[in-house]
């Protein structure tokens, strides 16, 4: 898969936002959090060396659902974000800004 689509716009070569409707900028703040939230899932799944069918069989889910996420084509609940969390073995951060969102998961320490 080809994650190139987690480069935004602005990263690639900022463009002006004047003219830009309240409506766009909340659509753009929606995929950058989508992005950002693929990112974290195809980032931690690959440092723990695991497929997408690793994550999907310790997450209860399909493969291709899986890919969704990480394509930043599905949104996930509440549950759903618990199930990848413990599958990924992480704790789940998401910093929520007016220009910025941040995504993490943060491996759990040996107790």
């Amino acid at each position: 898969m080809n994650h190139s689509r987690w480069k935004l716009k602005r990263e690639r070569g900022r463009g002006t936002d004047h003219g830009e409707s309240e409506e766009t900028r909340a659509e753009h703040a929606e995929i950058r959090l989508a992005m950002a939230f693929a990112k974290a899932v195809y980032d931690r799944r690959k440092e723990l060396g695991l497929s997408q069918s690793d994550v999907a069989e310790r997450a209860g889910l399909t493969q291709a659902k899986v890919s969704r996420i990480e394509g930043a084509d599905a949104v996930p609940t509440l549950p759903l974000l618990r199930r990848l969390a413990r599958a990924l073995d992480a704790s789940l951060s998401i910093a929520l800004d007016e220009d910025q969102e941040k995504v993490a998961f943060v491996a759990r320490t040996a107790a």
